[in-house]
């Protein structure tokens, strides 16, 4: 098989454990799986800060249990918790990942290491649990934004990609991808504003939003992965690398999004 068979074959397989979950799975189901998935994100995360394998894996196991225990532990201050690492994931995507990349930051030290880990992925766990209560079709609309983007500048770029994004950090990144990616998401915009009867405007600006957050997700991923002089974040998902690479973009965009919907929901 070709390597973009082999990319579309697990993204089919992906979406194909991933949407009936998503649709039909309990609340507490969906937070085991969901951990199941930040835990394996963080032991990659782990991995590419260079810890051991032992170490790797008792630290995505207790950044996996502690997102289990705090829906336990703080019973009706769950939504409290909740606002506070979504706060917490837009401090970081808004200004210190910015700054990070424009100051090609390399942190290498562990604890520093550990401690982003967990400001970038216990929130994205939030966000998952946020976006699930609030419906299905929340949940995969907000992500459908980085699925459509993600694919939309994967060909674009590759057709008529001429001008790289950040030949330093990440050198198979166009401006063309991002173009195209940009063009596609106006398009389901367009497609949005019918179903949900949203203005188009508002919608744009959202989604424009979103893609700006998604390509700065993949962007600091690559830029880890770059210091830490590996490819991909792991081996797990043939044509894709590991889950973090899979995750990357909704690392960045989810928890911005969900702070969206909850600002949205009090001002109602």
């Amino acid at each position: 098989m070709t390597p973009l068979a082999i990319r579309v074959l697990t993204a089919a397989l992906l979406l194909a454990v991933f949407v009936p979950a998503a649709l039909w799975a309990p609340a507490w189901l969906w937070a085991m799986l969901m951990a199941g998935v930040i835990g394996m994100a963080a032991y990659e995360w782990a991995r590419l800060s260079h810890f051991p394998r032992f170490s790797a894996s008792l630290y995505a196991g207790l950044l996996a249990a502690c997102a289990l225990l705090l829906t336990f532990v703080s019973g009706g201050d769950w939504s409290v918790f909740q606002s506070g690492l979504i706060l917490l994931a837009l401090a970081f995507w808004l200004v210190v990942a910015p700054l990070w990349l424009l100051g090609r930051w390399q942190a290498t030290q562990p604890f520093v290491r550990a401690a982003v880990g967990v400001v970038v992925l216990l929130p994205t766990w939030a966000a998952l649990l946020y976006l699930h209560a609030r419906g299905p079709a929340v949940l995969l609309g907000v992500m459908a934004v980085v699925w459509i983007a993600d694919t939309a500048a994967y060909f674009a770029g590759r057709h008529f990609g001429r001008h790289k994004l950040a030949p330093t950090i990440s050198p198979g990144k166009t401006w063309e991808g991002v173009a195209g990616a940009l063009v596609a998401l106006v398009l389901y915009a367009a497609v949005l504003s019918r179903l949900v009867e949203m203005p188009l405007l508002s919608l744009f600006f959202m989604v424009a939003g979103l893609l700006y957050l998604s390509v700065l997700g993949d962007l600091f991923e690559s830029w880890i992965k770059r210091t830490s002089g590996m490819k991909d974040s792991g081996t797990l998902l043939p044509g894709h690398g590991g889950v973090l690479d899979r995750i990357d973009a909704l690392t960045s965009t989810l928890p911005i999004a969900t702070g969206m919907l909850m600002w949205l929901d009090r001002a109602a």
